[in-house]
């Protein structure tokens, strides 16, 4: 009972936070969204506010970090994986009716003064994203240096088209850069492989 009381906290506030942001997401906010008892709140998380979504942030972080580790690892090959990086991504802002994104986008565009530790947080994440993505090209063989922009070139564009998909309220943003970016992936494989067009696994 304990453990799903702190864990409603924590995904409501990291569902608010995706949604309004830090600023406009209220303790009250947390606990309507959460529906705990308001008692509970400064028990689980005694620093209030900041604690709450410092945490939210890290557990929504992890999952992330932790899907992107198991694409590469287990897809066949790092095109497929950035096609599951994708469809990810597109899940999880439809299941959230396009008011769901990245959790830590929000946060770097307000950038709380009150909290270094959640821009911290922020930008650890997207550092941590870009080596999974990078190191994740690189095991295939391509270049280091090639596969470290194409990590940025992914990254970025995934935040960017979250942010359209969100505004239009359709994945098709992110349908049609899967198909971009698998494309680009597999003209880097060709490229460090010598590998002719129809050879390169993954690619449809």
């Amino acid at each position: 009972m304990a453990e799903g009381t702190r864990d409603r906290f924590l995904t409501a506030t990291a569902n608010l936070l995706q949604e309004r942001g830090y600023r406009g997401t209220s303790l009250n906010d947390i606990l309507a969204a959460s529906g705990a008892p308001r008692g509970s709140l400064y028990y689980y998380f005694p620093g209030g506010k900041e604690e709450l979504a410092r945490e939210a942030t890290e557990r929504e972080v992890r999952k992330i970090s932790d899907f992107l580790a198991a694409a590469f690892r287990e897809s066949d090959g790092p095109v497929a994986a950035v096609r599951a990086y994708l469809e990810g991504a597109r899940d999880h802002t439809r299941a959230g009716g396009f008011l769901l994104g990245c959790p830590v986008a929000s946060l770097v565009l307000e950038s709380p003064e009150a909290s270094s530790s959640i821009r911290a947080i922020c930008e650890e994440a997207l550092d941590d994203w870009h080596a999974l993505i990078r190191d994740g090209i690189a095991a295939s063989g391509i270049p280091a240096e090639r596969a470290d922009s194409l990590a940025t070139l992914i990254l970025t564009s995934v935040e960017g088209a979250l942010i359209v998909a969100r505004s239009r309220r359709d994945s098709e943003p992110l349908d049609t850069l899967a198909e971009e970016l698998a494309a680009a992936v597999a003209t880097a494989l060709r490229e460090s492989s010598g590998a002719r067009d129809g050879d390169v696994q993954g690619v449809r």
